[in-house]
C-alpha cells in the first residue's frame, strides 16, 4: 500500500508540474490569442454561466480569478483566497481555511487564527470605536473610545470582561476562587465556582451551597416593552442534594403558574393550567397532557417507545426501527434510524422538506415558496456529487463534493477547497439560456448560449467556436476553418 501511495503521489506531482509549466507558457502568449485562448487546464477564460461577469482559471485547480457583478474573487486553492465587493466596502482574506481568516466590512474588522488568536474592532452603530485582542482562553483585552467599555483579563489570575459568555459583565480573581457576573439587573457572586453562590437583583435573591442546598425567591415585577407593560412572574425554587430533590413554583402572578416537584430518579411532577407531566423512574416513564397544544403523550420507556394522540401532535415511535410524528405544521419520520430520516415544516409561505439516508450520505432538501410556487433544491450524494437548483431555476452539478455535504452553505469551503476535487462541473441558466460543462479543470470545456457555442479540450489542441460572426476551428492552435 505504501508503494502504491508513493506512486500515486509521484504521478500527481508530475501532473501538477506539467500543468503549472504549461500555465506559465500560455499566460504570456495569451496576448496573441486574446479572449479566444482556451488551453485548460493550463489556462482558460470564460463568461459566467450563472452571474454577470467572467472567470479565469490557470494551473488546473490552483488559481482562479472571478468577477461577478460587483463581487471580485481571486484564489490559490487551498492556500489563499481574497474576495471583495467595493460597492459595500467589504472584503475577506482566507489562508488554509479555516486556519486563518480576515474579514472587513466598513469600519468593522476581525482576524482569527485557529479561533485561538483573534483581533477585532471598528465602529459600531453607536459610533463608538472599539478594538479587541483575544488569546483564548488566556488573555482578553478591549480598548474603546468609550472607556466604560474597556476590559482586560488574564485567566485565571484576574479579569474584567464586558458582553462575554452571554453576560453583560464578568469579574474574577484567581478563578475559580471568586467571580461575579452581571446579566441585566441580576448579580451573581461565586466563591470556589460552582460550589458557593449568592445572587440578587430584579426582585430576586438566592444562595446555594452546591450540591447540598440552594434556594431562590423572586417577587412579581413589571417589564415595559414595545407591546406595553408585561408581567414578569414570581418564583420560589429550592433544591436538596441536587439533582435528587428539588421543587419549584414558577410563573406566580401570571395566567400559567407552574409547580415542579422532583425526587430523581423516582418521581417528577410538573403541573400548570396549560400542561401536566408526570415521570416515574425519570426519564424513562413519562405521561404528558398538553392542554395548550391539545395532545396526550405516553413515553414507556423514553426514548425508545413513544405514543402521542391529539390535534397538536400524533406520534408513534419504536426506536430505532420506526418513528412517525406530525401535526399541522411539522413532520418527523425515520425508519431503521439512521438509515432513513425525513423532516418537513409547513408554515406558509415556507414549505421545507428534507430527506436523509445515513446522516449525510444522501440528502435531499427542498424549500418552496407557496405564494410564488418557486423552489430551491439541494441534493448531496457524499462524497460523489452535489446538485443545486436555485429559486430562479439555475442549476449546478458538481463531481466530487468531499466537504460540501459536511459543511453546507460554507463560502470558505466553496472558495478554497471545492476547486481541488471538482472534476466535473455543469451549470445551466434558464433565464439567459446559457449552459456550460467542464471536465478535469477545463481539460474539456463547453460553453453555450443562444446563438453561440465554444468547445475546447486537451490544452486547447482542439478549439471550436461559433457565433453570429461565423465558425472557427483550430487544431494544434492552427486555424483550420474560419468563415462567416
Amino acid at each position: 500500500m505504501l508503494k502504491i501511495a508513493k506512486s500515486c503521489l509521484r504521478t500527481l506531482n508530475k501532473a501538477l508540474s506539467i500543468t503549472i509549466t504549461l500555465a506559465a507558457f500560455f499566460l504570456p502568449v495569451r496576448g496573441a490569442f486574446g479572449d479566444d485562448l482556451s488551453a485548460g487546464p493550463a489556462f482558460a477564460q470564460f463568461p459566467l454561466t450563472i452571474g454577470i461577469g467572467h472567470r479565469t482559471e490557470a494551473a488546473g485547480p490552483f488559481y482562479y480569478n472571478e468577477h461577478n457583478d460587483t463581487d471580485k474573487t481571486w484564489a490559490l486553492p487551498p492556500f489563499f483566497s481574497h474576495q471583495a465587493d467595493p460597492s459595500i466596502d467589504e472584503f475577506e482574506d482566507q489562508a488554509l481555511y479555516p486556519v486563518f481568516t480576515y474579514v472587513k466590512y466598513g469600519t468593522q474588522y476581525r482576524a482569527q487564527f485557529f479561533q485561538l488568536i483573534s483581533v477585532a474592532g471598528g465602529e459600531n452603530p453607536g459610533e463608538v470605536q472599539a478594538h479587541r485582542f483575544w488569546l483564548f482562553p488566556i488573555y482578553f483585552q478591549q480598548r474603546s473610545s468609550n472607556t466604560n467599555n474597556n476590559y482586560t483579563a488574564l485567566f485565571p489570575v484576574y479579569g474584567h470582561l464586558k458582553n462575554f459568555l452571554f453576560r453583560d459583565q464578568i469579574d474574577f480573581v484567581l478563578f475559580p476562587g471568586y467571580s461575579q457576573t452581571h446579566l441585566r439587573d441580576v448579580v451573581n457572586n461565586n466563591y470556589f465556582f460552582p460550589f458557593v453562590n449568592t445572587r440578587h437583583g430584579n426582585g430576586m435573591h438566592g444562595w446555594e451551597f452546591w450540591p447540598f442546598y440552594g434556594m431562590e425567591h423572586k417577587v412579581v415585577t413589571l417589564v415595559t416593552n414595545t407591546w406595553g407593560v408585561e408581567t414578569n412572574g414570581a418564583h420560589d425554587r429550592l433544591f436538596v442534594m441536587w439533582p435528587i430533590h428539588f421543587r419549584e413554583n414558577n410563573g406566580i402572578g401570571t395566567d400559567n403558574p407552574e409547580k415542579i416537584r422532583a425526587d430523581i430518579p423516582f418521581y417528577v411532577s410538573i403541573r400548570s393550567p396549560k400542561r401536566d407531566s408526570t415521570s416515574v423512574i425519570w426519564p424513562f416513564l413519562n405521561w404528558i397532557n398538553d392542554r395548550e397544544r391539545k395532545y396526550r403523550e405516553w413515553e414507556m420507556p423514553w426514548p425508545f417507545i413513544v405514543v402521542a394522540r391529539g390535534p397538536g401532535k400524533h406520534a408513534v415511535r419504536v426506536f430505532p426501527f420506526y418513528n412517525r410524528a406530525y401535526n399541522n405544521e411539522l413532520v418527523d419520520d425515520f425508519y431503521a434510524w439512521p438509515v432513513y430520516k425525513y423532516n418537513s415544516i409547513y408554515a406558509p409561505p415556507l414549505d421545507r422538506r428534507r430527506t436523509r439516508i445515513l446522516f449525510f450520505l444522501y440528502q435531499n432538501t427542498i424549500e418552496k415558496n407557496t405564494d410564488t410556487g418557486k423552489f430551491k433544491r439541494r441534493v448531496d450524494l457524499w462524497p460523489l456529487a452535489l446538485h443545486t437548483h436555485d429559486f430562479d431555476g439555475a442549476t449546478r452539478l458538481q463531481l466530487f463534493a468531499i466537504a460540501e455535504s459536511l459543511f453546507p452553505n460554507s463560502p470558505g469551503i466553496d472558495r478554497n477547497w471545492s476547486p481541488l476535487w471538482s472534476v466535473w462541473r455543469s451549470e445551466n441558466n434558464p433565464v439567459t439560456g446559457a449552459n456550460s460543462q467542464s471536465f478535469l479543470w477545463n481539460l474539456y470545456r463547453r460553453d453555450a448560449a443562444p446563438g453561440a457555442k465554444k468547445i475546447s479540450c486537451l490544452f486547447g489542441l482542439y478549439q471550436y467556436q461559433s457565433n453570429s460572426e461565423g465558425k472557427r476551428l483550430r487544431l494544434f492552435y492552427i486555424p483550420v476553418i474560419k468563415h462567416k
